[in-house]
């Protein structure tokens, strides 16, 4: 803390150090006397100036003291905030220790309860069972009583362990009889299935023979009735044949003659069978009498036309 001094020293000679003389009835004192009292005022200043250095040095001491106190208090305080900071924080890290600890003795007792459940439903199963095997015994103890009585009274077995393999040996072979039955009886079964499966084949064969049969016999039909129309067609062919081959050898008898008529008339003797020469002959023969005829016909108008040009 910083302390004022002029403010603190003018207070304190406002106050107390200036002090107000009282004023004298006397005022005829001598030089000495005043200066003496001079003196004693000063004295009395000093004595006071003195006394308040002193309680000015005590209080300045107690605000030393004070500051100290303060100073100790706040490094104090500081310590205390700093164990407090502390403090927190291991209470924080405790709480989060004794949260993860909860926790974990939560979830562990959560086990705990799962495993006592678990070994209270198997000590039930286990009860259930040995109830059972009980009720079981109780109710074999009547076969093992009737056990005893047959191995008293019979002579073939001394205890019974041997009736127990006899039963067991008898179990034994019928089991495999049984065994062996219901392999006959699959085999049975299975061959039943091929047979039906066989005939099941057969059946669709035939159907599919049926449906090709009939196929066949349309395929038939029409061929037939094809065949009666081709036949039909052939007669008419043949029938038609034999006009064309009867009007074929009237015109080549015809073109015969007249290929005789022209040959004839060329006076030449030769005879050709080739009835396509014949009329290629007969063909020149036409070409060269209608050129003559041509230039006859000619040689008319010309002399018709100059006979008419004379007699004008």
């Amino acid at each position: 803390m910083t302390v004022n001094l002029e403010e603190y020293f003018r207070t304190t000679f406002e106050d107390k150090l200036l002090v107000k003389m009282p004023e004298r009835e006397d005022d005829h004192l001598t030089p000495a006397t005043r200066l003496l009292e001079k003196r004693r005022e000063m004295a009395e200043v000093e004595q006071a100036l003195a006394a308040q250095k002193e309680e000015f040095q005590m209080k300045m001491e107690s605000l030393q003291q004070r500051r100290e106190e303060l100073e100790r208090k706040e490094f104090q305080l500081k310590e205390s905030l700093l164990k407090f900071d502390k403090f927190l924080k291991e209470n924080d890290s405790k709480r989060a220790r004794a949260v993860k600890k909860a926790n974990d003795e939560r979830e562990l007792k959560k086990q705990k309860d799962k495993e006592i459940d678990r070994v209270k439903e198997e000590t039930d199963a286990q009860q259930r069972e040995k109830e059972m095997l009980q009720k079981k015994l109780d109710k074999y103890t009547i076969f093992h009583t009737y056990m005893d009585k047959v191995l008293e009274a019979g002579e073939d077995f001394h205890e019974i362990r041997d009736i127990i393999t006899r039963w067991d040996t008898l179990t034994a072979t019928h089991m495999d009889l049984l065994e062996r039955d219901q392999k006959n009886h699959d085999r049975i079964e299975k061959q039943k299935q091929n047979l039906m499966k066989y005939m099941e084949e057969k059946e669709n064969q035939v159907l599919n023979y049926n449906n090709q049969l009939s196929t066949l016999q349309t395929r038939l039909d029409a061929a037939q009735s094809d065949a009666v129309k081709w036949e039909s067609k052939w007669t008419h062919i043949k029938n038609t044949a034999a006009t064309k081959t009867l009007l074929l050898g009237r015109i080549k008898m015809a073109t015969h003659n007249l290929y005789q008529l022209v040959r004839s008339h060329q006076n030449q003797l030769d005879d050709v069978e080739d009835t396509t020469e014949q009329l290629t002959q007969i063909q020149l023969f036409v070409q060269d009498l209608n050129q003559i005829t041509s230039e006859i016909k000619k040689m008319e108008h010309s002399g018709t036309s100059y006979v008419a040009s004379s007699s004008t």
